[in-house]
């Protein structure tokens, strides 16, 4: 009885139970033992309204930097990096001109592979005919044409043929194959000697156009006092210098469309005016015969070079692929072969009928005074417009070939 007069006897202990939701002057963390512990109660009283920031630089310690989502987001760029979802992108690109910029596209490929595959090369392919005749001549200018789109092709290819990493420049490629030091000299000189005579070519060519050009046009008004080569040289390198402030080869995808309807405009007229007209008499399919047969096989060892003369392009490949984005879903590697098809078929319209036609027009006297006697006869009154179309074609393309690709 006494133990039951003693449970009846003793308080009743007050229970406190534990707000869900803590005040806001004693809020409540979690501590390591997982029980809930009142924080200290802060000097000023804050407001009990959450602040949200409106502005659009936030505070230092709402930025994500340090969040666990930043660091897995990280990780996981690091992961595709490894594993070649990603490309790891030269800081040193971001400011070369090549590489600035990349939104390039199928389109601004086409226009740079058309640009910098149709040249004066072309208007030389009659005088291979001449000397390889008709069946010959046709088939080692397909064979050259074949090949020229199959290394292009591998070109494409190489570009990203490690994942996660472009090569933007033949030097790059160059030490991937050979190593760091062998592949520097043995790619650093080809394309050195390669950008500069094409450079120096072209601004003969261009002074030379520029020359006859203003001659035909001023005719016998303007021979008093005529400036020199060397002066029409420098007219036309003070021109592309001003062409040459474009930032990076995205930038010039307009004048390379330019360059590439001149191109392929005066190509045309070529070939077309020179079968529209009468043929010369005495002409003949029959290849050029020569005085001793080591003068025969230097003949046709020249009309094989002129013929790989022809094909051009190939130094640019890289680089034009170097100026369009890629990622693992959509590699370069398509919109640029995309392009490429597209400019060769072009390229296909413009050599194969200056060949055929050239020497259909002509024959084995393509190589001869009366052929250019012909020519001047039949396109006399059209040299206006084909020197303003090569002129221009000529500007176009030393911006196109002076690019810098040697820096790594």
């Amino acid at each position: 009885m006494s133990n039951i007069n003693t449970m009846e006897e003793r308080p009743e202990t007050e229970l406190i139970s534990i707000p869900a939701t803590p005040r806001a002057s004693t809020p409540e963390v979690l501590t390591p033992s997982g029980q809930r512990s009142p924080r200290p109660a802060s000097k000023e009283a804050k407001s009990s309204t959450a602040w949200t920031p409106t502005s659009f630089i936030s505070p230092r310690f709402l930025s994500p930097i340090g969040t666990p989502m930043k660091r897995v987001l990280v990780n996981m760029k690091g992961y595709l990096e490894e594993v070649g979802h990603l490309t790891k992108l030269n800081p040193q690109d971001a400011w070369l001109p090549i590489t600035e910029s990349r939104n390039g596209n199928a389109h601004y490929a086409a226009f740079h592979n058309l640009n910098a595959g149709v040249g004066f090369q072309a208007l030389l392919l009659p005088v291979a005919f001449a000397f390889l005749g008709w069946s010959w001549g046709i088939l080692s200018l397909t064979i050259a044409y074949c090949w020229q789109l199959y290394t292009l092709w591998i070109l494409v290819q190489l570009h990203e043929a490690v994942p996660g990493k472009r090569y933007n420049r033949y030097v790059e490629l160059a030490q991937a194959a050979f190593g760091e030091r062998l592949g520097v000299w043995l790619a650093l000189f080809p394309t050195v000697y390669l950008s500069a005579g094409t450079a120096t070519t072209l601004i003969l060519l261009g002074g030379e156009t520029m020359k006859m050009f203003f001659q035909i046009v001023c005719g016998p008004l303007c021979s008093s006092n005529p400036l020199t080569t060397v002066e029409w040289y420098l007219v036309f390198t003070s021109l592309c210098i001003v062409l040459s402030q474009l930032p990076n080869l995205n930038s010039i995808a307009g004048l390379s469309l330019i360059g590439a309807i001149t191109a392929v405009t005066y190509s045309t007229m070529v070939w077309v005016l020179s079968v529209s007209q009468p043929r010369p008499p005495n002409i003949s399919y029959e290849p050029l015969s020569s005085a001793s047969p080591a003068a025969t096989v230097f003949s046709v060892m020249n009309a094989l070079g002129i013929i790989a003369f022809a094909f051009r392009g190939h130094n640019l490949a890289m680089e034009i692929q170097a100026t369009m984005p890629s990622t693992f879903k959509h590699p370069a590697h398509v919109p640029m072969w995309r392009g490429a098809k597209v400019a060769y078929l072009f390229i296909a319209m413009c050599l194969f009928p200056v060949a055929i036609g050239g020497f259909w027009a002509y024959g084995n006297l393509v190589s001869t005074l009366n052929a250019k006697a012909h020519n001047k006869f039949t396109i006399g009154k059209k040299k206006e417009l084909l020197d303003v179309l090569a002129y221009v074609e000529k500007c176009r393309k030393s911006q196109l070939q002076r690019s810098p690709r040697v820096i790594k």
